[in-house]
């Protein structure tokens, strides 16, 4: 049987305060908002209830200065909700900062299994 292979996985978290104003769960919702174009069609992509998408959605917009996501109220047009050119851009910096930190990462795993080698 083969071994597995030692790998690194980071979370990271920007809290503000007592709230996580965004995580890999929010950034994975707002990809979802982006996608579906609305709250409820992200929290059905995700398994989750609209409350609780709403809920998540709140505490990302009331955590920085500009909203991430703009919403419509529904009626015979429909609602939706999408990304603010804010959104967008937290979006997009979360990507870069993961992958800074996963190259860190797993540049000190490289180094770990040189100086220690992992069973």
């Amino acid at each position: 049987m083969p071994k597995e292979q030692a790998q690194v996985e980071c979370r990271i978290r920007v809290r503000r305060g007592e709230d996580i104003a965004v995580g890999p769960g929010k950034i994975e919702l707002l990809s979802a908002i982006r996608e579906a174009g609305s709250i409820s069609g992200a929290a059905r992509k995700m398994g989750m209830s609209y409350r609780r998408a709403w809920l998540l959605v709140e505490t990302m917009n009331s955590c920085f200065v500009s909203p991430l996501v703009s919403t419509a109220t529904g009626g015979r047009a429909g609602g939706g909700a999408q990304l603010t050119e804010a959104g967008r851009k937290v979006l997009d910096d979360y990507a870069v900062l993961m992958a800074e930190v996963e190259a860190v990462a797993n540049r000190y795993l490289e180094t770990l299994k040189a100086n220690n080698p992992l069973r």
